[in-house]
Order: C-alpha cells, then sequence, then structure tokens
C-alpha cells in the first residue's frame, strides 16, 4: 500500500482537452474534433498535479471500434452496425497493443506519442493509468500491431464446439448466424455477417442479444464453462491467460504503473492471482485497480491480487443518497463499516464516466451540493479518492450528444468537447485535494467516527483523524442551511486517539479561520456550519 494519499484524476482522453465548441449531434471527428494525446503538455500535466492529484488515468487510449475511417493508415474498417456511436465506445477493444488513432496528432506515430506521454507524465510527478478490458472486445477484433509471434485472439479457436477450456478464447453458437435485434446492414451495402455467432460480453450466450446486451462486444473464455453452469477449467492453463498476461506485460514495459481493470468480477478470480503475482515478478511496484460490485466477492478479488476496489455499492451508493437527502448520514457510518476490514483496499469516488454526473438534474443539479461528500469522501480514510475530468468545474452532462442521449453522463461514445474547464468550484477542489494530500493525519491517521453519539444531527457528519500529534476535526453539513453542531466528543474517542483534554487552537483547513475549541470527555463543543459545506479543523 502507498504511504501517502492516493488522488486519482479520470480523464476522458478524447473529451478531455477538445476545444471545439461546433457539438453537433452526432458529428464526426471532423466536424465536432477531438483532444489528443499531445495536448497532455507538461504546463497542463502541472495544473492537474497541482490539484492534488498523484495518479491520472488516461480512460480509452487503447484502439477500439469506431465508425471513423482509418484504413489508410492499414487500420480495419469496423462495420457501423456494431459499433456504438461514431466514436465508439473504448471498452470495445479492437487491438489490445494498438493506440486509439483519434487520440494521435500523427496516427502512424501513435504509439510513439503515447510513449512520450508516458514520459510527460511521469516528469510531471503523476503516475499513469490504463484500461485493461479483460471480460470482452469488439466483435470485429483484429491485431495489426501484435509482436512477433503473438497469435491472435481467435486465430485458432474450434469455432465447431461452444465451448473448449484450453484452446479457444471466444464462445461460440455452432452453425448458428449472429441475429441482433437490430438491422445489420446499418445504412452499408453489406450487411455485417458472424457465423457461427459468438457469445456477447454481458454473458449473452445465444447468437441474438437485445438492444440492453452488449452487443458490440464478444465475451472471452477464461476457462469457465457457462453451458455446464459456470464450472471452471483452470489446469491446464487456458491459452487466454496467457495472451492476458502478455498484453499486460506489453503495457507494463510501457510505463504504465496501474490497470484499471473493467469489469473484474466477470473475469474468475482464479486468473486474477495468476496474472497478478506474474506480473508483479517482472514489475513489483504496479497496481491493480477493480470494477467489482457485487460486495461479497471484495475479500475475495482483493486476495487474487487487485490493491483496490471500486465502493461503488457501498459508499458511493450511501454519499449519493445522503447528498441528495434520500438517507441520513448514518447511510455513512454504515458503508465504511461494512468493508473497514479491507478499508484502505476501497476506492471512494463521487463520478467516473459510468456514473451520472454530480451537477445534472438526475443527480443534485449542480456541484456545489456535494462539496460535504467530496470533503467526507476524500479525508475519512487512507484509501484512495478518484474525480472525473469536469467534475471540478460543475460538469452537467446534460447533452444529448448522439448515441448517448440526455442522461446526466458525459457521453462516452460520440465526440463532443466539454462546454466549462473552470468554475468557482475549481479552487474549492484544490483546497480539499491539497489537504488530502497533504496532512498526515489523513495519509497515516487512525478515524474516529462520532456519529454515533450524534444522532441527532441527521445531515451532518463528523470525525476525528490523527496521526502522531496532527489532529484533525472534519465536520460536514449535507443540509441547504447553515447551523451551529453541538458536537460531543465521547470518552471512547479520548482512549482510542490518545487525545488530551484541553482548549486547543484551530485553524479551519478550508478557509484559514481560526478558533479556539475545548476538548473534554464525553462534553460537547459547538462548530458553526456553513450550509453544504464543511470544516477542517487542524488542532
Amino acid at each position: 500500500m502507498a504511504s501517502h494519499k492516493i488522488i486519482i484524476y479520470q480523464v476522458f482522453t478524447r473529451l478531455f482537452s477538445n476545444r471545439n465548441n461546433t457539438r453537433k449531434v452526432n458529428g464526426t471527428i471532423e466536424e465536432n474534433g477531438c483532444g489528443k494525446l499531445n495536448d497532455f503538455t507538461p504546463g497542463t500535466l502541472k495544473q492537474i498535479r497541482e490539484l492534488g492529484v498523484t495518479h491520472i488515468w488516461y480512460t480509452g487510449v487503447i484502439r477500439h471500434a469506431t465508425m471513423t475511417d482509418y484504413s489508410r493508415y492499414g487500420i480495419p474498417r469496423q462495420h457501423p452496425a456494431v459499433v456504438k456511436g461514431r466514436a465508439g465506445s473504448p471498452y470495445a477493444i479492437t487491438d489490445y497493443y494498438d493506440i486509439d488513432p483519434d487520440l494521435a496528432v500523427n496516427v502512424e506515430e501513435r504509439m510513439l506519442e503515447f510513449e512520450k506521454l508516458v514520459s510527460r507524465t511521469h516528469s510531471a510527478g503523476l503516475k499513469m493509468i490504463i484500461d485493461f478490458v479483460p471480460n470482452h472486445v469488439a466483435r470485429q477484433y483484429k491485431s495489426i500491431c501484435k509482436p512477433q509471434g503473438v497469435r491472435d485472439l481467435g486465430e485458432d479457436d474450434n469455432t465447431n464446439i461452444g465451448f473448449d477450456p484450453v484452446h479457444n478464447n471466444f464462445y461460440y453458437c455452432p452453425g448458428q448466424q449472429f441475429t441482433p435485434y437490430f438491422d445489420l446492414y446499418h445504412g452499408e451495402k453489406e450487411s455485417y455477417m458472424e457465423k457461427p455467432a459468438r457469445a456477447t460480453g454481458n454473458d449473452c450466450f445465444h447468437n441474438a442479444p437485445g438492444m440492453n446486451d452488449w452487443y458490440e462486444t464478444v465475451k472471452l473464455n477464461y476457462g469457465v464453462d457457462y453451458y455446464a453452469g459456470g464450472v471452471g477449467h483452470f489446469d491446464p492453463i487456458p491459452n487466454t491467460w496467457q495472451k492476458m498476461l502478455d498484453i499486460l506485460l506489453f503495457w507494463a514495459g510501457k510505463g504504465v504503473d496501474a490497470f484499471r481493470c473493467d469489469m473484474a468480477e466477470m473475469v474468475p478470480a482464479e486468473f486474477w492471482a495468476w496474472v497478478t503475482a506474474h506480473v508483479r515478478e517482472q514489475y513489483p511496484d504496479i497496481r491493480f485497480i477493480g470494477e467489482v460490485y457485487n460486495p461479497n466477492e471484495y475479500r475475495h478479488y482483493i486476495h487474487s491480487g487487485f490493491d483496490y476496489l471500486y465502493d461503488k455499492v457501498g459508499m458511493y451508493d450511501a454519499m449519493r443518497d445522503v447528498i441528495c437527502h434520500r438517507r441520513n448520514t448514518d447511510a455513512i457510518t454504515w458503508a465504511w463499516q461494512q468493508t473497514d476490514d479491507i478499508r484502505d483496499h476501497m476506492l471512494y469516488f463521487l463520478e467516473n464516466h459510468d456514473e451520472q454526473r454530480i451537477a445534472s438534474d438526475f443527480f443534485a443539479g449542480c456541484g456545489e451540493k456535494a462539496i460535504p461528500g467530496l470533503v467526507v469522501s476524500a479525508l475519512l480514510q487512507k484509501n484512495p479518492l478518484m474525480i472525473y475530468a469536469g467534475q471540478e468545474w460543475g460538469e452537467r452532462g446534460m447533452d444529448a450528444e448522439g448515441f448517448s442521449g440526455k442522461d446526466g453522463r458525459t457521453t462516452i461514445f460520440d465526440y463532443w468537447s466539454f462546454k466549462e474547464h473552470f468554475s468557482l468550484l475549481t479552487p474549492i477542489y484544490n483546497r480539499i485535494l491539497n489537504i488530502a494530500l497533504s496532512e498526515k493525519a489523513v495519509s497515516e491517521g487512525l478515524t474516529f467516527d462520532v456519529m454515533y453519539v450524534n444522532r441527532q444531527y441527521q445531515h451532518q457528519y463528523a470525525f476525528l483523524r490523527k496521526a502522531g500529534n496532527d489532529i484533525l476535526l472534519v465536520v460536514a453539513n449535507f443540509d441547504d442551511t447553515p447551523l451551529t453542531m453541538n458536537l460531543t466528543i465521547p470518552n471512547h474517542a479520548f482512549n482510542h486517539l490518545e487525545l488530551l483534554e484541553k482548549a486547543y487552537k484551530a485553524v479551519d483547513l478550508l478557509t484559514g479561520s481560526k478558533a479556539s475549541l475545548v476538548l473534554m470527555r464525553d462534553q460537547q463543543v459547538a462548530v458553526a456550519l456553513p450550509p453544504r459545506g464543511a470544516v477542517v479543523y487542524k488542532l
């Protein structure tokens, strides 16, 4: 585990630096523009670092399915019937060994541009994260950049059988043609053809996926026989395992510091235990971040080699409900208690590319309402925090961009751009994230939740952090009105944190205002709180 607080900044790479303001619905790359890897200049990366960030996750850098034609560069053209949106989903990979040409200034030198980005990122004092998408690939996956001697996925499959535990990379529907719910022509002269049909990425093991299935993807075979109820066959090692190990080692060799592993729980834990151990034999400092949504599986996947897991079903869902006044703040206490034994492994966040924007009409309506939630998420534990680019200036995600409708999310399927790049929120984010990054009590200290003796406050949340002589008292107000909270500090907090009973000189790290706080066992201390805000007193 890291000795400092990890703060991840997720950027949707093609959107982040795009300054084209056309924003034509279903617009082409020529019409709407696209951000480039080269746009992440030393100055831009310095600004991101100064926000309080330690790691940057470049989302969507590996080549994926798109309607944009790059065949003049030798890149296979994708049939639009099996591409979602003009730009395409970054989770429908077409070549695990290639860089998305949309992101390159010079398409023929796209890998070199990526390698230079790795160097600039590290020079800025940031660690680099990219996606690893292990569960599925695009329907027309074909690697043109695989290293010499590497066999392509599916190249040696026996397509006459539905499942082979060792040799096949895909699952098949022998003798059946791919017949999804939609028109397979999609404006083309020739239809998309796939026979035999292969299983779809969201565990759809028949030839006719529906509109809500991941129809543009094909499920990879890790030795699990879903046709027989999910029986695992892992000895001998399935061929897919070795191919995925080679891919991870390829990118680790480029200087990637961590992998955000898409839908990790759809791939057997046995694979993760094997592959993470093998990667760390050569790259011991590599980190694995898992997208796992089933809390019953958290410990299983951590044991299998993951450093960090999304805390979505617990902390994210609880914090969103608290921000929206659907639940009281005791939901926060409940959420951290469910994962207290693995607390350092849980990744907190309020936004990512899958979730609705805080400022959208579907969530809080404006970014300011989430400030108390950000303070708590950033300062409650030692564990990592993730920010999604645009969150810090209140990006609303309320455009109907094309394939992505008006759903409160920033599109991952269309060529688009942000309307704002700075707001009054940005300095607040800067202060909160830098407190999390710089305060020893946050990165190393113990936590004490005091809400069990302050249950009369249902829209406020308070806790203590302590490391050595550094003490923080953090109090957040999720209410729309200011109030003075008469906060009881229980006897147990003094014992657990080895606090002294006395009058403390305090400074609010958010505003710089000073106060004198008298902390006594089982006694109250008055804390004035702004609406939808917080105080972070350093004692």
